[in-house]
């Protein structure tokens, strides 16, 4: 800028001196322009042919052209009446070349210097190379990166053109070496110290990097230090000063912060002032401040928010709720006045859908409890937007309630989605762990071409099993959530070509049902179904006495109808890998007159989302079945048993190897059935039983070094679970129902949501292994989580 004033001057002074007469322009000519057009030039210049000019307009005129920017240097010269401007344009930048850096990216710094007026072919100017170079080395120090570098070189270039080359040395971040807090006398250093985000160098900073410096750190760090005493009654604590020290290296940093504390306050009295706008009992059982405690500011600035949410539960959108501490310094007390300024209440204008690209907005509209032109309540507004999280069709929902614009009553609700994967469509050749080779093709979707209806369609071929099936379940048959739900299936088993060592069977089955869920609540419904079935059963190699002997009883083919009715709730906050809430299960399934056999099963299933903490959470989960025949059956079918062991039970245990074992046969195949004779050496197998009894206890956490974990589970796990009779007869390894016989297993589980569906696996190591057991340490699952 100096040189530009300088030109400037020496320029006036020499049109003083050789053009000390006005005179009128006949003609303008510009000499010298190599990029930058003439009429630029002249669009800058205030002076036009035929105008009257003196040495006072010339002046002028050469600081319009100098603003611009493109010059240099300017000489305005006279030729009789013709006004000659001569030029020296300023370089361009050719190019930009950056080394060194890694802790800030080479596009976040193209950005950066774009922004500052230096990019490929912009007019270079070395004073803002310079500010840009003094801002880089502030961010870096701003780091904690003390020692680094910022070094630029302008390489000439033909045709008055420039490249720039940055080099930067980022150097290392300074590790904090101390932090001493000054001025404590009521908690100790080991306290305040856990409350600070950054710490000395530990075993752990390689992987935290909580020893590094950072001023935005170290400004969070104070805040939480007063919010500390300011939440114990020390309402006149101060942070003095604060010095952050380095050392001559530039590699370590002492953090000194000197407080005054001050004296401790209790409540002396709490009052309400303002509009309240509703009941002031109301109002009164929101306040969790009381007299005689020790003052909070949380406590405080919570209760302002109950009562905020209160008001806006009425429709009070903008209402202002603030709570006034006034100090009594004689007796050390407080009294806190929350001043309630209601505001207007406030209308729904319209509710507003993005990001939905698949789903239909009448499947998100459905969910909605806050309707357009009623008052705009917080607590509907809330709610729809968890419905909307517990359909499992998206990762992250949203809600924002702007001001209609022109107006001071009316507020648009804005709900934002991303979508993720709700179920799969694939021809597909697998393998998994306990059924070989898998063929299939299958359509599994929750979110059937965005109508928010459940659809499967599938063919599956393995060496065990042959199964086709087809479902379809809408949600809302009816607009007030009566769903509706079909299905069909054949399904043909023998376990004689299953890898797992479990007793061999055969059986055929063939089905339909139907099934009608009713809300009965915000979060819970019952459901009815009905599902009539034709199994046919078949013995095997490993065949044991007592599916001879049902089959001797029972007979080979039963034609069955089953009724059920369940009851279930869930309050969780998403549909698929929730965080918070719980949801539990019960269902009942029985025989009705006309089967050909009497049984009947109970089941329960529920699960409870704990946070510990904003990365942690804790889940228990639990999983309950009983059965048993009535009337002339006696006993639960054997094929109806329940299985322990495996991804979805305990895992560390291979599937269904958990839970009393069969008694070898020893006699003849039965008349009329396909049957073989068993080995009489043959080992006893698993043979399920008629109570099941699992569960345990997760502790899920984040997945390090991964930004996204909305997608991702990772968990510490303890599982425990196995399945009794409570009709042993003669089998062995049968026990009764009992704690001591659990099974138990510890280990790490980690689930993905993929294009696919939930891909799943575990690593688990068997602390408590009944006789018998067999453990697996890997597994895997694909399709379903945990």
């Amino acid at each position: 800028m100096k040189r530009l004033l300088l030109t400037a001057v020496l320029s006036a002074l020499m049109i003083a001196e050789v053009h000390a007469e006005s005179f009128t322009i006949s003609d303008i000519r510009v000499n010298g322009l190599q990029r930058v057009s003439a009429g630029s030039v002249f669009g800058a210049l205030p002076l036009n042919v035929g105008d009257q000019v003196d040495d006072r307009r010339l002046v002028d005129s050469t600081r319009s052209l100098f603003k611009t920017g493109f010059f240099q240097d300017i000489q305005l010269n006279r030729d009789g009446n013709v006004l000659i401007i001569n030029v020296v344009e300023r370089p361009s930048v050719s190019s930009i070349e950056i080394e060194g850096n890694k802790a800030i990216s080479t596009e976040d710094l193209m950005k950066g210097l774009k922004q500052s007026g230096l990019a490929e072919g912009e007019i270079f100017q070395r004073a803002t190379l310079e500010g840009v170079r003094n801002e880089l080395q502030r961010q870096y120090v701003a780091q904690g990166r003390y020692s680094a570098e910022v070094d630029a070189e302008v390489v000439p270039q033909p045709r008055n053109r420039v490249g720039l080359k940055i080099k930067i040395n980022e150097g290392t971040v300074a590790a904090i070496q101390h932090i001493n807090v000054v001025g404590n006398t009521v908690f100790d250093d080991e306290t305040l110290g856990q409350l600070f985000e950054l710490k000395t160098t530990n075993w752990l900073s390689f992987f935290k990097n909580d020893d590094k410096y950072a001023r935005e750190k170290l400004s969070g760090d104070l805040e939480r230090l007063r919010s500390y005493y300011l939440d114990r009654g020390y309402i006149n604590m101060d942070i003095a000063s604060t010095q952050v020290s380095i050392t001559p290296d530039k590699k370590h940093v002492y953090i000194t912060v000197n407080i005054n504390e001050g004296e401790k306050y209790t409540v002396r009295d709490v009052k309400l002032s303002g509009d309240l706008k509703v009941p002031e009992d109301q109002v009164k059982s929101l306040l969790l401040v009381q007299p005689g405690q020790v003052f909070s500011r949380k406590v405080m600035t919570t209760t302002s928010d109950l009562i905020t949410r209160r008001l806006g539960n009425e429709g009070y959108t903008f209402a202002n709720v603030n709570g006034v501490p006034q100090a009594h310094d004689e007796d050390h007390t407080v009294d806190i006045m929350f001043v309630v300024d209601p505001g207007k209440r406030a209308y729904v204008n319209r509710i507003n859908y993005r990001g939905n690209t698949k789903t239909e907005d009448q499947v998100l509209r459905r969910e909605m409890r806050q309707m357009e032109g009623g008052w705009a309540s917080t607590y509907l507004i809330d709610q729809s937007k968890t419905r909307l999280e517990r359909l499992g069709f998206f990762k992250e929902v949203n809600v924002e309630t702007p001001p209609v614009p022109g107006t001071d009553d009316q507020v648009d609700v804005n709900y934002s989605v991303e979508e993720q994967a709700s179920g799969s469509i694939t021809a597909s050749v697998g393998f998994a762990q306990s059924a070989g080779l898998i063929l299939g093709g299958s359509i599994s979707q929750s979110n059937f071409l965005g109508s928010g209806n459940k659809v499967s369609i599938g063919l599956t071929r393995s060496e065990y099993q042959t199964r086709y099936n087809f479902g379809f379940v809408d949600p809302y048959f009816t607009a007030d959530g009566v769903s509706l739900g079909y299905n069909a299936f054949y399904r043909s088993t023998d376990y004689d070509d299953l890898d797992v060592d479990v007793a061999s069977y055969a059986v055929d089955s063939l089905g339909a049902g139907v099934s009608l869920g009713y809300p009965i609540s915000e979060t819970s419904r019952l459901t009815y179904g009905l599902t009539v079935q034709q199994d046919k059963l078949k013995t095997g190699r490993y065949t044991v006495d007592e599916i001879f002997k049902f089959i001797q009883d029972e007979g080979d083919s039963f034609l069955n109808f089953k009724a059920s009715i369940g009851w279930s709730e869930s309050t969780l906050n998403k549909g698929v890998l929730a965080t918070r809430g719980h949801s539990q299960s019960l269902t009942l399934e029985t025989t009705v007159p006309g089967s050909d056999l009497s049984f009947y099963k109970l089941d329960y299933r529920g699960q409870l989302f704990k946070p510990i903490n904003n990365d942690y959470t804790l889940r228990l989960h639990t999983e309950l079945g009983y059965g048993d025949g009535f009337g002339s059956t006696s006993g639960l079918p054997f094929y109806e048993n329940y299985y322990a062991g495996g991804f979805n039970s305990v895992r560390g245990f291979k599937d269904s190897t958990l839970g009393p074992r069969s008694t070898p046969s020893r006699g003849a195949a039965v008349t009329g059935n396909q049957g073989t004779i068993a080995d009489p050496d043959q080992d006893p197998l698993p043979f399920g039983g008629n109570v099941l009894v699992q569960g345990g206890v997760e502790l899920l956490f984040p997945l390090p070094f991964v930004k996204d974990q909305r997608s991702l589970r990772t968990s510490v796990f303890w599982d425990v679970g196995n399945v009794f009779d409570t009709n042993c007869g003669s089998k062995p390894d049968c026990t009764k129902v009992g704690f001591s016989d659990m099974a138990s297993s510890v280990g790490l589980g980690v689930t993905w949501i993929t294009a696919l569906g939930p891909l799943s696996f575990s690593l688990a190591m068997p602390i408590k292994k009944p006789d018998d057991a067999d453990t697996q340490v890997f597994q895997f699952s694909l399709g379903q989580t945990f």
